[in-house]
């Protein structure tokens, strides 16, 4: 997954500005309300059915993991849970504060963990490589809450969103690997407009995604498309069950963007399936 150029960047920008609009309004058009008490209820009824102490999850800084505090803090704050790991090698200091905000705002426990001397520990030993070091680091993390999990009988929330999921832009058996997906079936745009009804703070709302696997790290910029496209587009395609050329024509977004996130989804099956094993007669 490489970094795009700023020009490439400024046409995403320009795309986002001509793609149909009544689109996005037709995805963000959701009851949040609803939504709410639907992963509230969800959330306490794993927990009574796994016989769990409660929940643990990553928080980052970011809106994805964000949504998630705040809805454990309505009602199972005291089961709770969240774990803050930086790599502070990467990760910039104002994720870090934020995290800390919200815990702050939210009242959950949390315990914070810096994974730059893990991550050092485990660099002696391999060969350089910075993409496979990023994907270490969330490997890093979910063994981490993995073993509070274990040592609490807690449940492990994971953070991805539908969007994410869909064009598999998530670390294998790292922020992919959870007990719980809550917000499995928002899109990106919905993480918004709930994230906006449960009341996390704006600058989070607003901030561009990123796992910060390494340095300057952006979602977009390294996916190539905006997540307005990127959602518009995959609505049209497994929601609305559009063909490429209608999502093109419904979404006024290139057909080479629209085959290249359905390309995505493709390459991606493996990390959404359960390991293949041969069929025996």
């Amino acid at each position: 997954m490489a970094v795009i150029s700023c020009t490439t960047f400024i046409h995403i920008t320009h795309l986002k500005n001509q793609m149909n609009q009544e689109i996005i309004k037709e995805i963000e058009n959701q009851n949040y309300e609803e939504l709410t008490l639907l992963f509230e209820k969800f959330l306490a009824g794993q927990i009574e059915k796994n016989k769990a102490a409660g929940l643990v999850l990553g928080l980052s800084g970011g809106i994805d993991s964000a949504v998630l505090a705040y809805l454990c803090k309505r009602n199972l704050r005291e089961k709770t849970l969240a774990m803050i790991m930086p790599d502070t090698d990467i990760t910039p200091k104002y994720e870090t504060e934020d995290a800390l905000k919200m815990i702050a705002l939210t009242g959950i426990q949390y315990k914070l963990i810096d994974i730059r001397p893990i991550v050092k520990e485990y660099s002696m030993y391999l060969e350089p490589n910075d993409w496979a070091k990023g994907n270490l680091r969330a490997r890093i993390r979910t063994n981490i809450l993995y073993y509070y999990a274990n040592a609490k009988n807690y449940l492990v929330l994971g953070s991805s969103d539908k969007s994410e999921h869909l064009i598999g832009y998530f670390t294998k058996f790292g922020d992919g690997a959870a007990d719980l997906v809550p917000i499995i079936s928002l899109y990106k745009l919905q993480v918004r407009k709930i994230a906006e009804y449960l009341g996390v703070p704006k600058n989070v709302i607003e901030k561009k995604s990123s796992a910060h696997l390494w340095k300057e790290h952006e979602a977009e910029k390294e996916i190539g498309v905006s997540y307005e496209e990127i959602d518009s587009i995959l609505y049209c395609l497994f929601d609305k069950k559009l063909s490429v050329d209608e999502t093109v024509q419904k979404t006024q977004i290139g057909k080479d963007t629209v085959n290249k996130v359905y390309s995505l989804h493709l390459k991606s099956e493996h990390k959404r399936e359960s390991a293949q094993k041969p069929q025996r007669k």
